[in-house]
């Protein structure tokens, strides 16, 4: 009997835990579990004060205002509301978005708005659109890890550009840009935060604004601008958006989840005529349509609500706990960097360099507390002394109470690396070392 001996390799087979592992593409690959949505799990349990996920202070919306909306909707509104619907989005609500966006200077038609499944699913489909893989996407270090995580799916190369406390740094942007252009990189988009960055609570200060977009223009780098957080502000509005000034270089994201709630999941993007028609091609391809029952909500509330108030609303509520958790870091945690934010949810620290608050992690669960770390903002590992910590969910007592244990697991932290690191570079830990001891936890 004749044998023959095929010369090609069996393929892959699949694992125990997934028999279908060798059948996916090669962007499955990009897919991984984000740091702050590991955290909820953790951070839903009660005894825990949670100063990791940016949920916004739905508690502070009247739900009476809600069921209102919703009961007119499906009495006035049932047939449609329950229907497919456009895949630009219900027109009315896109006049509703004009006038909130208005708000910020920026203007436009019925027409330029596209209405998507939260603005995450519009950070997803711009992506879908320009990015094939090895393609540079420059983003600020740190970067929202939601966008990391699309930007990775799709085989992005993220490169960041370094930022302090007034925003992105043009200088590096210029740098990053002439870097990456040498090595024969294709740079398809700056994807920045300008307004309350998260996760740093930075705000992008008018004269960089205004230099960022000279240096996209002349190099001919689109600019996706990130805004959930701008009409959150404490004393008084951020510069104008980079969309106010600049009509075909920007694709402009919004959203309602920090005005109004999240749990709607509607969001938007202004983008020039082009882009926007596939934009629109695209979401009809991922979901056919946004959810007009969600589209019409809003419509009915922000037509017959004060919502305007209700943002001011917000707002104290939001620079009440910022205060709190200011306050309790200065007296907890003196000698640590953190950032004072004017808006939005976020403030960024800076621990010593020794520290890994990743690794740390375990030990803040363990004393109920948790945070965001800082390598969940960095596609490259880095941010590993960082932490995002969140203020705007926990009430001002959970605030204080979960910086005072914050101290404890970073205190903690240095003892044991004082124990076991009686000689060389922490020999100087306790000496320099002046963070104050919390009272007992007795709560």
């Amino acid at each position: 009997m004749e044998v023959h001996v095929s010369n090609q390799q069996t393929p892959n087979t699949g694992t125990n835990l997934d028999p279908w592992y060798s059948n996916y593409a090669d962007r499955a690959a990009g897919l991984s579990v984000s740091e702050v949505r590991a955290l909820f799990a953790v951070a839903s349990r009660p005894e825990v004060v949670s100063l990791a996920g940016g949920m916004p202070a739905v508690s502070a919306l009247p739900q009476d205002l809600v069921v209102t909306a919703m009961n007119r909707v499906m009495r006035d509104e049932g047939s449609i509301a329950l229907q497919y619907g456009s895949g630009q989005g219900v027109p009315r609500l896109r006049e509703h978005i004009l006038e909130v966006m208005a708000m910020e200077g920026i203007r436009g038609s019925v027409d330029d708005v596209v209405v998507t499944t939260g603005s995450q699913q519009a950070l997803d489909l711009v992506t879908k659109l320009f990015i094939n893989p090895g393609d540079v996407i420059l983003a600020e270090a740190p970067s929202y890890v939601g966008a990391i995580g699309v930007f990775r799916s799709y085989q992005a190369d993220i490169v960041h550009v370094l930022m302090d406390d007034d925003g992105l740094i043009p200088d590096a942007l210029r740098e990053a840009i002439a870097r990456e252009k040498s090595a024969g990189k294709s740079i398809k988009f700056l994807y920045t935060i300008p307004n309350f960055h998260n996760p740093a609570g930075v705000t992008l200060t008018a004269s960089r604004r205004d230099e960022v977009m000279q240096i996209c223009r002349s190099e001919g780098i689109l600019v996706i601008e990130d805004n959930p957080y701008g009409l959150i502000y404490f004393d008084g509005p951020p510069p104008a958006p980079m969309r106010s000034t600049e009509d075909e270089g920007v694709i402009y994201l919004g959203s309602f989840s920090k005005t109004f709630a999240p749990g709607f999941r509607v969001g938007w993007a202004i983008a020039p005529h082009a882009i926007r028609e596939k934009l629109v091609l695209a979401a009809e391809s991922a979901i056919l349509c946004p959810s007009a029952f969600s589209q019409l909500v809003i419509s009915e509330y922000l037509e017959t609500a004060d919502w305007r108030a209700q943002i001011n609303t917000f707002r104290g509520v939001y620079e009440e706990r910022k205060n709190t958790m200011l306050q309790a870091l200065n007296e907890y945690l003196p000698d640590l960097h953190h950032t004072n934010p004017d808006g939005g949810f976020y403030i960024w620290l800076t621990l010593p360099d020794y520290l890994d608050t990743k690794q740390m992690l375990p030990r803040a669960v363990k004393e109920l507390v948790a945070y965001t770390p800082g390598t969940a903002f960095y596609a490259d590992g880095g941010g590993r002394n960082k932490m995002r910590l969140s203020f705007c969910y926990p009430t001002p007592d959970q605030i204080r109470l979960g910086i005072r244990r914050l101290t404890t697991v970073i205190n903690g932290e240095i003892d044991l690396l004082e124990t076991f690191n009686a000689t060389g570079p922490l020999q100087t830990i306790r000496s320099s070392r002046s963070f104050s001891a919390p009272p007992p936890d007795l709560d």
